[in-house]
């Protein structure tokens, strides 16, 4: 279950785990403004995680700002691009707070997702990592994965169904799906 460092902790889901199935499954079906409306909509369980212990830290928090002006067309791939680097940049810098670092590269992850669809499990990985080190032992990270997962389940089918029901001004590029 345990796949590569991040500094010394380690993320605690990896994309093969048989719990992240069904919700890679449904990632893998969706539109790419899906995508987009669903990670920046669950980035607001995940970014206080980061901003508890790190609240003058306003990286990672930007960086979903950036996210949602890039996806509405608002700036550019070079801005958004170098706001999900600064939210990464905060995860290393916080290496020794596993909660917080995974969080932070949770953050990037939405701006990804904005860019290329794919990011979007990168976004749950580690968004699911930050919640194990937020809540509870690592160790005993079965509960904590099994609840994450049905969560963002359930918000990702609120999203599929409600994606063109949404006022949202999208950015050319996103249109394309």
């Amino acid at each position: 279950m345990l796949s590569r460092t991040m500094g010394i902790k380690r993320i605690l889901v990896s994309k093969d785990d048989a719990r992240l199935q069904p919700l890679a499954g449904l990632v893998e079906r969706q539109k790419h403004r899906t995508l987009v409306l669903w990670t920046i909509d669950c980035a607001d369980r995940y970014l206080p995680i980061f901003e508890k212990d790190h609240p003058q830290d306003q990286r990672p928090g930007k960086a979903v700002k950036a996210a949602e002006a890039w996806a509405r067309g608002e700036i550019k791939m070079p801005l958004a691009k170098k706001a999900a680097h600064s939210a990464h940049n905060a995860a290393t810098e916080v290496s020794e707070d596993a909660a917080a670092c995974a969080a932070a590269r949770a953050m990037g992850h939405v701006v990804g997702t904005v860019h290329v669809a794919t990011h979007a499990m990168g976004f749950v990985i580690y968004a699911i990592t930050s919640m194990i080190y937020a809540t509870g032992n690592p160790n005993d990270a079965g509960d904590i994965i099994e609840k994450e997962c049905e969560w963002l389940y359930q918000r990702l089918q609120y999203w599929e169904a409600n994606v063109d029901k949404t006022d949202t001004t999208w950015a050319a590029f996103l249109l394309r799906d």
